[in-house]
């Protein structure tokens, strides 16, 4: 039989995880953010279940092409923009809408030859200093940009760095109150977590009164996950978990005091104890850094993990055979 190890995506928690945010954001419109497969969940699997958004947000062309297949012909937009001239090609022929946060995506648009104008996202650096012009530099790109006749429409957008914690996003939104002042164009600043903590603050812009803006971008929460745990959890925001990982018990250890478990005897069992070893590891997926004291239910009984580094051990409390 093949390895005893299954993940399970629940179609009805992405769904229910979608309309959160269109419930903290009724005026905007939304992109589920599919990057990395679907945040591993892959895309075909998550595809019916997201149909009700807007349009898709990833990274990478080839996932752009897998969306099209499945028969999207809603709008997609590349995040980081293409990396490579005849990228754009692929975005014509797609109908991509892409971002642009650097000088030599312009260069290449200038240099591109299509017969239908693309939709670009100029990327405004506000303070993550990853991608983006900086505010100085962000009006002339946008003329740049404005003047190509490959450019139909251009949005305006960026990215908040502390939306899920105390510092907050006051800093930013004024930095890109000032950068796109009296610009046209659609905007789109928040993640997930201004989405959940933020979407109602007030925003001066063309057209909009808040930060939700003309779009929201929802990537984590989409998944299940509170974006500023611990302070909130999933619960706290009504998210649901949209995957499940499942496996049994391989193998029963009984243990005494000072008996230790896995590479670097990083376990020492301080009572006797029984402990399961469970068909899972981190060349399936699970995280290395997952801590002992993980919660997983062993026959429907709840108890912890320790990790073992290359396999996972559930201290059983029941007699039962699977773990969730």
């Amino acid at each position: 039989m093949p390895r005893p190890i299954l993940a399970t995506v629940h179609p009805e928690a992405l769904s229910h995880n979608l309309q959160q945010a269109r419930l903290r954001a009724p005026d905007a419109r939304v992109w589920a953010v599919v990057k990395a497969n679907a945040y591993g969940h892959g895309i075909e699997r998550v595809f019916d279940a997201l149909r009700g958004a807007d349009g898709f947000a990833l990274l990478d062309l080839a996932e752009a092409q897998r969306l099209r297949a499945l028969d999207w012909r809603g709008p997609i937009l590349l995040l980081e923009g293409v990396f490579e001239p005849r990228d754009l090609e692929l975005c014509s022929r797609l109908h991509l809408w892409h971002a642009v946060h650097c000088e030599e995506q312009i260069d290449w648009l200038a240099a591109h030859k299509t017969q239908q104008p693309h939709r670009v996202f100029l990327k405004l650096n506000s303070g993550m200093n990853r991608l983006g012009f900086r505010p100085d530099a962000f009006r002339a790109a946008w003329a740049r940009l404005n003047a190509l006749p490959q450019v139909d429409e251009i949005a305006l957008m960026t990215h908040f760095s502390d939306a899920d914690g105390p510092r907050g996003i006051a800093h930013q939104v004024a930095v890109f109150e000032a950068a796109t002042a009296d610009l046209p164009g659609e905007r789109t600043l928040c993640n997930s977590a201004a989405i959940l903590r933020h979407a109602h603050s007030p925003l001066r812009g063309e057209g909009v009164s808040t930060l939700a803006a003309d779009w929201v971008r929802e990537g984590i929460a989409l998944y299940g996950s509170a974006p500023d745990y611990p302070e909130h959890s999933a619960a706290d925001w009504d998210l649901q978990p949209t995957l499940t990982l499942s496996s049994r018990v391989i193998g029963v250890q009984h243990l005494q005091p000072g008996d230790t478990v896995g590479y670097g005897s990083t376990f020492t069992a301080e009572v006797p104890m029984r402990i399961g070893v469970v068909a899972c590891g981190y060349a399936d997926g699970y995280p290395r850094h997952a801590p002992t004291g993980t919660p997983v239910l062993v026959a429907g009984v709840r108890t912890r993990l320790h990790r073992c580094w290359w396999r996972v051990c559930a201290r059983a409390l029941s007699g039962g055979s699977a773990w969730t």
